[in-house]
C-alpha cells in the first residue's frame, strides 16, 4: 500500500506537465504548417501592393530553400548543445522573419525576409519531434499521434480560410503578424514548463559538411522548382544545377565518413528500420503534397466547386487521416506492435491513388470523397508511425539528427512530388487542349495549365468543356504516377522489422523498462 501511495502522485503529475509542453509544441507545429497555406491565399493582394509579379515564385521558394537547408543543422545543434535552447532560438528567428516580412516595402525585401523566416522554420518541426522523442518513450508516444495529425489536418483545412479572412479584414501584413502572439505564447510555455538536461559539446560544428549539404539541397530544390516551368528540363541551367547538386551531395557523403562530429552521422542508416522509414517518409511527402495540390484543382475546374472553400474540399482525406492516426497511436501504445500500419498504409495509398486516377468529368463529389478517404486512411497509417519508428531505431544522442533527417526526406519528397506530378499534369493538359480545342486550346494554356475560376468563366463553352476534360486527364496521369510511386512505400514496409519499442507502457513504469538501452537493428 505504501508503495502505491509513493508511485501514484508521480504518475498523475507527469501527464499533466507533458500536456502543457505538448500544447506549446502543437502551437509551434501549427506555425510551421500554417505559414505557406495562409500566404498562398494572400499572394494576389501582396503582388497588387508590392508589384514584382515576375518574382512571385521566389516568395515561396526562398522560404522552402531555407527550411530544407537548415533542417539537418537544427537537429544536429539540438543534439550537441541541448534541445530546449536551440528550439527556442529557432522560434525566435522564425518570429523575427515573420515581423520583418510583415514590414516589407517591396518584393525583394519580402523574399529576403521570407528566407530568414524559413531558416527559423527549419528548426520548428524538428524541435517538436525531437523534444517529444526526449520526453516520451516510443511505446507511449502513440497516444499523442492523433494530436499531431489533428494539427496537420487543421492547418491544411483552415490555412486557406484563415488566410483569406485575415487578408480581407486586416490586410495581408497580418498574415505574417499573426505568428507573433502565437509564437510568444509557445515561447513562454516552453521556457517555464519544459525541463530538459543541458548539454555542452566540446566538438566543433561541421561547417564543411553543413555547407556541402546546403549546396546539394538548394540545387535539388531549385531543380524541382524551376524544372518544366522557368526552364525546360533539358536546359543548360537545369543540367548545371543537377551537376552541382550531385557533386555536392557525393562530397557531403564522403566528408561525413571523415568528420569528427558529422552533421548527419551515416551510422544511423545502418539501422534497417531507419533507412526504410526515410524511404517511406519521402514517398508520403511525395504523395500528400501532390494530392493536396491537384484535388482542389480538379474539384474547382471539373466539379464546379467554389475556390473560397478549397480547404474544405480535402476534408474526407484529412478527416480519415486524423481518425486513422489516432487509432494507430492507441493500438501502438497498447500493444507495442506497429508493422501492420506501414503495410496497411502503403496498400491503402496505392489503392486510393489508383481510384483517384479513375476520376473523369462525370465523377460525383461523393465518389471522389470516398476515393480521397481511402488515401487519407493510408496516410494516417504512415504520417506519425514513420517518425516514431525512426526515432526508436537510433541512440538517444542521435535523436535530433534522426528527427531532422526524417523531416528532411519528407520535405524533399514533397518538392519532388509537386514538381514531377505538376510537370506531368501540365504536359497532359496542354496535349488534350490541343487535341480537343486546336489552336484556341493551345493559346488558352500557353501561359499556365492551371486556370483560376475567373479565367475559366471567360472561356467559350467549347474551350471550357475541353479544359475540363484536359484537367481530368491531367489528374489521371498525376495520380497514376502517385500510385506507382506508392508501391515503393509498400515494398519498403514489407522489410520493416518489428523491433520492440523502448519504454514498456504504463503498467510497467516501475520496472525501469524505460531505462533500457535503445534497440538499434542493423541492416
Amino acid at each position: 500500500m505504501a508503495d502505491a501511495r509513493t508511485v501514484e502522485p508521480k504518475t498523475e503529475k507527469q501527464p499533466r506537465s507533458v500536456r502543457v509542453v505538448l500544447l506549446a509544441l502543437m502551437i509551434t507545429m501549427m506555425l510551421a504548417m500554417l505559414d505557406n497555406m495562409i500566404i498562398g491565399t494572400a499572394m494576389p493582394t501582396i503582388v497588387g501592393e508590392l508589384g514584382g509579379l515576375e518574382h512571385l515564385s521566389w516568395v515561396v521558394t526562398s522560404y522552402t530553400l531555407a527550411t530544407a537547408a537548415s533542417t539537418p543543422l537544427w537537429g544536429k545543434l539540438g543534439d550537441m548543445y541541448g534541445r530546449k535552447g536551440v528550439f527556442m532560438s529557432s522560434i525566435v528567428l522564425f518570429l523575427i522573419g515573420s515581423a520583418l516580412s510583415g514590414m516589407a516595402q517591396d518584393m525583394g525585401q519580402l523574399i529576403g525576409f521570407r528566407a530568414v523566416q524559413g531558416l527559423g522554420a527549419g528548426g520548428l518541426m524538428v524541435g517538436v519531434m525531437a523534444i517529444i522523442g526526449d520526453l516520451i518513450p516510443p511505446r507511449e508516444r502513440g497516444k499523442y499521434q492523433g494530436m499531431m495529425a489533428g494539427v496537420m489536418a487543421l492547418a491544411m483545412i483552415g490555412g486557406p480560410l484563415v488566410g483569406g479572412t485575415i487578408t480581407d479584414n486586416w490586410g495581408w501584413r497580418w498574415s505574417f503578424y499573426i505568428n507573433l502572439p502565437l509564437g510568444v505564447v509557445a515561447l513562454a510555455a516552453i521556457s517555464v514548463v519544459l525541463q530538459l538536461p543541458k548539454k555542452r559539446a566540446q566538438a566543433r560544428i561541421d561547417y564543411l559538411g553543413a555547407g556541402l549539404l546546403t549546396v546539394g539541397i538548394t540545387a535539388i530544390v531549385l531543380v524541382t522548382t524551376w524544372g518544366g516551368t522557368e526552364y525546360a528540363w533539358t536546359s543548360a541551367r537545369i543540367m548545371e544545377l543537377i551537376g552541382i547538386g550531385v557533386t555536392a551531395l557525393i562530397g557531403f557523403v564522403f566528408w561525413q565518413t571523415k568528420a569528427p562530429e558529422p552533421v548527419l552521422p551515416l551510422h544511423i542508416f545502418r539501422s534497417r528500420n531507419f533507412t526504410l522509414m526515410s524511404v517511406i517518409g519521402f514517398i508520403t511527402g511525395f504523395v500528400m503534397f501532390g494530392a493536396t495540390l491537384f484535388l482542389p484543382l480538379y474539384q474547382q475546374s471539373v466539379q464546379g466547386a467554389s475556390a473560397t472553400n478549397s480547404g474544405l474540399l480535402l476534408l474526407p482525406m484529412l478527416g480519415a487521416m486524423l481518425v486513422t492516426s489516432m487509432v494507430a497511436g492507441r493500438v501502438t501504445t497498447n500493444t507495442g506492435r506497429y508493422k501492420i500500419f506501414p503495410l496497411a498504409g502503403g496498400a491503402l495509398m496505392v489503392v486510393g491513388l489508383y481510384l483517384l486516377s479513375l476520376m473523369d468529368t462525370d465523377t460525383s463529389r461523393v465518389t471522389s470523397g470516398v476515393y480521397m478517404a481511402v488515401v487519407g486512411l493510408g496516410m494516417g497509417c504512415l504520417m506519425q508511425i514513420t517518425m516514431l519508428v525512426a526515432q526508436n531505431s537510433v541512440e538517444m544522442e542521435d535523436m535530433g539528427v534522426a528527427s531532422s533527417s526524417t523531416t528532411l526526406f519528407r520535405t524533399l519528397g514533397s518538392s519532388f512530388g509537386v514538381a514531377i506530378m505538376g510537370a506531368l499534369f501540365n504536359h497532359r493538359v496542354q496535349d488534350v487542349m490541343s487535341e480537343r480545342a486546336g489552336a484556341l486550346g493551345s493559346k488558352v494554356t500557353e501561359q499556365s495549365a492551371q486556370l483560376d475560376a475567373p479565367g475559366l468563366a471567360k472561356l467559350p463553352e467549347a474551350a471550357r468543356e475541353a479544359y475540363q476534360h484536359a484537367v481530368s486527364s491531367g489528374t489521371h496521369s498525376a495520380f497514376l504516377l502517385g500510385a506507382a510511386v506508392s508501391v515503393v512505400a509498400l515494398v519498403a514496409a514489407v522489410f520493416v522489422k518489428e523491433v520492440p519499442l523502448k519504454g514498456a507502457g504504463p503498467q510497467k513504469t516501475d520496472e525501469g523498462a524505460a531505462a533500457r538501452p535503445p534497440v538499434v537493428e542493423a541492416v
